[in-house]
């Protein structure tokens, strides 16, 4: 119903900027709620950043706070990920996910029900 393919991922420096891509078929997203969750190796999948009904309510990881942004698209039916400032423990596979509208931010993998494949982002130093 909804297909979600993330990229942008890659290899920076500490210190550095990224800015990951999530693009959506099968249905528009405008008002579906979209996250964003990572997994390095040997940890669980985590939450990162998430939007409720649009951009205008977003939720983000204490961890990714100031730092990353997450953006919507429409006419792209596109959702970003803006990292800034990276570290190398925010080096993991990124997840793009999407579920139901809701008019509150979820942060559980558990509240969505479409995801990408994932993108590797690896930060050096």
């Amino acid at each position: 119903q909804v297909q979600l393919v993330e990229s942008g991922g890659g290899l920076v420096q500490a210190g550095g900027a990224l800015r990951l891509s999530c693009a959506a078929s099968g249905r528009t997203i405008g008002t579906a709620k979209m996250g964003w969750f990572r997994q390095a190796p040997g940890k669980e999948r985590e939450f990162v950043a998430a939007s409720a009904w649009g951009s205008g309510s977003t939720y983000y990881a204490d961890s990714v706070k100031g730092r990353f942004t997450i953006s919507r698209d429409n006419a792209k039916n596109s959702v970003y990920l803006q990292m800034n400032s990276l570290k190398p423990e925010d080096t993991a596979v990124y997840y793009c996910a999407a579920g139901s509208p809701s008019r509150v931010v979820v942060t559980t993998p558990q509240g969505y029900d479409y995801w990408g494949q994932g993108t590797q982002v690896t930060v050096s130093s």
